[in-house]
């Protein structure tokens, strides 16, 4: 790990090295800055080809597709698009947006979605609680993003993998690590200066690439926000493929979307209570024993009742998938309370639902790299360890140690909706679990000196009510400020507010406390004030 951290602190200061026409003037006054943009296209940064440097008015910016809408209200900017080939078979896309005016000094890093494929200029699709560039750019921040690697005609294709082993890589891992080296000179180049500070911002695939960040490239980012990470991505898509076959393998299986809605209400009838406010959220799903069986039919299903077959592909859901031989988890299922969400995602009749388009493909292309690949045929034991052996150093970033980024004084947070449909928020907890355990054995500490030692540098925030990444709704979560903080004055956050948008406003507030405090109420107040909230132990409540 020592000698990563070396190289990449290396490349950097090669980096700064760089040449480009006027970057004396390039620390003058905004408008030498804006003209400098330009000269930027004579930039010469090992492995990469500058394609397009150009000055980008205020409010100008017209993306290659769609609507110019998001873009409306930025700021002027330098953008700066290029390629990257560490590799005879690499072609990283990145680009790097920059303030012509009001930089904050820092750099932004943001992370993509699903199998990438794309640099996300807005919101990355299904995400609302990390930005695309124009977020980063907006809050005053030098950006970038990358397309990982490869193009893609939807964020799940996968069919670019196929006997592409580099490519696996870039989009693995190498391809946001080289975006960040280059970047830094880019913004080097531009500013007569480094950023003071770098964050990496993502959810769902961007919180894997977070976590990638942290155990492989832990002197990139100062600081890393690693929302919903889909860190162990062969379990998780074996997941994926365990949810399409327990209710799509067998019509009889079928759970129709209608039924969410009495499936939901059925859950908070019983379990909505148990954290001492009925207010439609499970503070704590792991509490909640709701048994579907009571809502099991005694003949056809109608719309407040399911059949044996029906509720057996539930079951399955809610329980994830086992390893047939051993009956060990390989991945834990969704959590109790989610099942609003849950639309588009695996219920109704049709395979056309993302679970089962994201494990059927890629299993079929990245890991067995067969067009015909039949989906049914999956077994659970041989199959998947047979497919997670060939990409787990790759796709996977599980590695519990974080010696390296501890001791370069970096920081970590990663959060988690509990109503997660995509990735079952119980996969974060175990990550930090096993973290605590890592790393109290590699530092020889005990459980509780483990844990004040973990929460100097990492903090999980599991948040109650959140769906993936904050989607459906408008879940506002305003973690990057937390992390902002925490790296720049030292305060490590007690709590982060989690704010509720309906019809257009904020109707409620609640602390989201760092994992495993849960916010409680404190008996008066309005339950949608997060003023009427503390943050404690699960067992004080």
């Amino acid at each position: 790990m020592k000698a990563t951290i070396g190289s990449a602190l290396s490349a950097q200061r090669l980096l700064l090295h760089v040449t480009a026409c006027g970057l004396a003037a390039l620390t003058g006054t905004n408008s030498l800055a804006a003209a400098g943009c330009e000269a930027l296209s004579g930039l010469t940064l090992p492995d990469t080809t500058i394609t397009l440097a150009e000055s980008v008015g205020a409010g100008a910016f017209r993306p290659p597709a769609g609507s110019a809408a998001p873009f409306a209200n930025l700021p002027a900017f330098c953008r700066v698009a290029g390629t990257i080939a560490p590799t005879g078979d690499s072609s990283i896309r990145f680009e790097v947006w920059m303030p012509e005016s009001n930089w904050n000094g820092k750099f932004m890093g943001v992370g993509g979605a699903a199998l990438t494929g794309a640099i996300y200029y807005d919101l990355p699709p299904g995400i609302r609680t990390a930005p695309g560039l124009a977020g980063g750019l907006a809050a005053g921040y030098a950006t970038a993003g990358t397309d990982t690697g490869h193009v893609g005609t939807s964020p799940l294709a996968s069919d670019w993998a196929i006997g592409h082993p580099q490519k696996v890589i870039d989009f693995g891992h190498r391809a946001v690590h080289e975006m960040t080296v280059k970047a830094k000179a880019i913004i080097a180049a531009f500013y007569g200066r480094t950023p003071q500070y770098s964050y990496f911002n993502g959810c769902s695939t961007g919180g894997r690439q977070g976590l990638a960040e942290a155990q492989l490239y832990p002197a990139d980012y100062d600081g890393i926000l690693a929302g919903a990470p889909a860190n162990y991505m062969t379990h998780l898509l074996a997941s994926s493929l365990w949810i399409a076959r327990a209710v799509h393998k067998d019509p009889a299986n079928h759970v129709p979307t209608s039924f969410l809605g009495p499936l939901n209400g059925a859950v908070m009838a019983a379990c909505d209570a148990l954290d001492g406010v009925t207010d439609g959220v499970l503070q704590d799903p792991r509490r909640c024993k709701f048994n579907p069986q009571v809502l099991l039919c005694s003949g056809t299903s109608t719309s407040n009742c399911l059949t044996a077959a029906q509720l057996d592909g539930l079951m399955k859901v809610y329980a994830g998938p086992r390893n047939p031989g051993n009956g060990d988890v390989i991945f834990p299922g969704l959590a109790p309370g989610g099942e609003l969400a849950w639309a588009g995602w695996l219920t109704g009749t049709s395979l056309n639902v993302l679970h089962f388009l994201a494990g059927n493909g890629a299993f079929r292309d990245l890991m067995f790299e067969d067009p015909k690949w039949d989906w049914t045929t999956f077994d659970f034991d041989r199959n998947l360890a047979v497919a997670a052996a060939k990409v787990v150093g790759i796709i996977n970033n599980t590695n519990p140690d974080l010696r390296a980024f501890r001791a370069l004084g970096h920081k970590l947070i990663q959060y988690h909706g509990w109503n997660d449909q995509a990735v079952s928020p119980l996969n974060s907890i175990n990550y930090y679990d096993s973290v605590l355990s890592a790393m109290g054995t590699l530092l020889q500490t005990d459980s509780e000196s483990a844990l004040n030692d973990t929460r100097g540098y990492y903090r999980l925030f599991m948040v109650p009510g959140m769906a993936h990444c904050g989607v459906p709704g408008t879940d506002g979560l305003d973690a990057i400020s937390a992390l902002d903080q925490w790296v720049t004055t030292g305060k490590a956050p007690e709590a982060i507010i989690h704010s509720r948008v309906m019809n257009g406003r904020v109707d409620r507030t609640r602390p989201v406390c760092p994992y495993p405090q849960v916010a409680r109420w404190t008996g008066s107040g309005s339950t949608d004030d997060q003023a009427s909230f503390v943050c404690a132990a699960p067992d004080e409540r």
